[in-house]
């Protein structure tokens, strides 16, 4: 039974969400504010934590921070701020995946899902895909750029996969949204498949603002190498 601490100060949603999760075999420990969150992960672990931002004694960006310099937990973040420059931050404050409100439960569950699983194992077989002078190691789950490691999200991680395992083919948006998240792609946000896209460039890319590993394809998709 996966362990979830849900972080929300809405009563109304966290009850709501709490009951949900509980039907589909969480166990859930709520957190109305950050303090009382941080005295939760100084006591306990959890298997995922769901943060809200917006908190009555903080930012909960802070606590995200907090969080991924001590623990590899996986975070998604939960926020009525759905703007680009918000999702950026959370990502880059090691948020694995962040979804806006209001959303859809079955959509929740299923981004709980999949995180859960890339995180439980990544990729099991013992393939190594060269794309351009990036090196991805999947025994490993690990990425390197001309002999140096790059550090990426288990998102950030499953986009590259689906990318360099199919060179030269051009994936659709849906295409890619169905292989990262697991979920019906009219679920996602597609401004965040942009925002990740973005970041993974920023990462592999010698000149991220003139790609050569990662195409867009406008108004289809992206394609990978040439």
């Amino acid at each position: 039974m996966p362990t979830i601490l849900f972080i929300e100060d809405d009563a109304t949603i966290a009850m709501g969400v709490e009951y949900s999760l509980k039907q589909d075999g969480f166990q859930v420990s709520l957190a109305y504010r950050l303090e009382e969150a941080r005295d939760l992960l100084k006591h306990s672990s959890f298997d995922l934590v769901l943060l809200d931002l917006g908190l009555p004694d903080g930012i909960g960006y802070d606590l995200c921070k907090e969080i991924r310099a001590i623990r590899d937990t996986p975070i998604i973040i939960l926020s009525a701020r759905d703007e680009e420059a918000s999702i950026v931050l959370g990502l880059d404050l090691g948020a694995d995946d962040y979804l806006t409100k209001p959303f859809r439960l079955r959509e929740l569950i299923s981004r709980m899902n999949a995180v859960l699983r890339r995180r439980g194992s990544v990729e099991t077989s013992d393939r190594i895909l060269t794309f351009g002078d990036v090196t991805v190691v999947t025994q490993q789950a690990k990425v390197y750029k001309n002999g140096h490691e790059v550090l990426l999200t288990a998102l950030e991680y499953r986009l590259l996969l689906a990318l360099a395992a199919n060179q030269g083919r051009l994936l659709t948006r849906a295409q890619i949204l169905s292989q990262i998240w697991d979920v019906d792609e009219d679920f996602v946000n597609d401004n965040t498949l942009t925002v990740y896209v973005k970041r993974l460039r920023e990462k592999i890319e010698d000149d991220p603002q003139n790609p050569l590993l990662i195409r867009t394809v406008r108004g289809m998709g992206y394609k990978a190498g040439d």
